[in-house]
């Protein structure tokens, strides 16, 4: 069964494991220390077949957009956050084989692990969780995971599911019947996630967008994909229409 078929990444699963290209020597020694420790929401690595393709263990569930509306749902909200810590938790021990850098994909700003870092997922929405109705059950798709301070997860999380998105793209793109009420989503998937305060984590969630925005950017001029094909279509200007977006309409996420 083929479950992704873009021109950079083919995803094919076969019976109950996936094949799909070979993540960074970070992700392989990350998802063996999540095995070794017990997390049940992380496939297993099985190995590289003999087509060269990295193998691994099939969590069945929902996946993909079909997530957007399980976090519409207050529970799902909740228990995606409650996930994240759980994950957080599990790698807090975590120091990364070698000098803990990916293969240059990431999404955060860290290149190894430093004081009050751990691996961070680095993309971390519903579309790549496992969902069992509003219950999340696995985490999928670890190519962006990279070490940077925990919040980052948290804030990138809550970009898109507050979201920070203008009322159109929320009731015609993300599944909410009606315009959702931000800054009780946030506060709500802060607390399910363990923080005491909301203070400062609009502005993480700024600096997240222009992290993910200077990312792309260097990503696409190295010629990687998607990231070269996001930019050529655009994708740039869309990044900073979603950012001043957001700064102009912070009162919407915050007293």
């Amino acid at each position: 069964m083929l479950l992704q078929d873009d021109p950079h990444r083919r995803v094919e699963r076969i019976g109950d494991t996936v094949r799909r290209p070979v993540s960074s020597p970070l992700v392989h020694d990350l998802l063996r220390y999540l095995a070794e420790v017990g997390f049940p929401y992380a496939p297993r690595l099985l190995g590289v077949d003999e087509q060269g393709r990295e193998v691994l263990s099939y969590l069945d569930g929902e996946s993909g957009p079909a997530g957007w509306a399980r976090v519409v749902d207050p529970r799902g909200l909740v228990a995606m956050a409650r996930l994240l810590r759980t994950y957080h938790e599990a790698v807090a021990d975590y120091r990364p084989d070698g000098d803990g850098s990916s293969d240059g994909e990431g999404s955060g700003s860290g290149s190894g692990s430093g004081s009050g870092e751990i691996v961070c997922h680095g993309d971390f929405g519903p579309w790549n969780l496992v969902w069992d109705g509003t219950r999340p059950v696995g985490i999928v798709d670890w190519d962006q995971a990279v070490p940077a301070r925990p919040v980052f997860d948290v804030a990138y999380a809550l970009e898109y599911v507050a979201p920070f998105r203008d009322d159109v793209e929320c009731r015609r793109w993300l599944a909410y019947p009606e315009v959702p009420d931000r800054r009780a989503r946030l506060e709500t998937f802060a607390e399910a996630y363990g923080l005491t305060s909301t203070d400062g984590l609009v502005d993480e969630v700024f600096r997240q967008q222009r992290q993910v925005r200077e990312r792309v950017r260097q990503l696409a001029a190295a010629g990687v994909e998607p990231q070269a094909g996001w930019v050529a279509n655009g994708h740039l200007d869309t990044l900073d229409a979603r950012i001043a977006w957001s700064v102009a309409h912070r009162r919407l996420f915050e007293p």
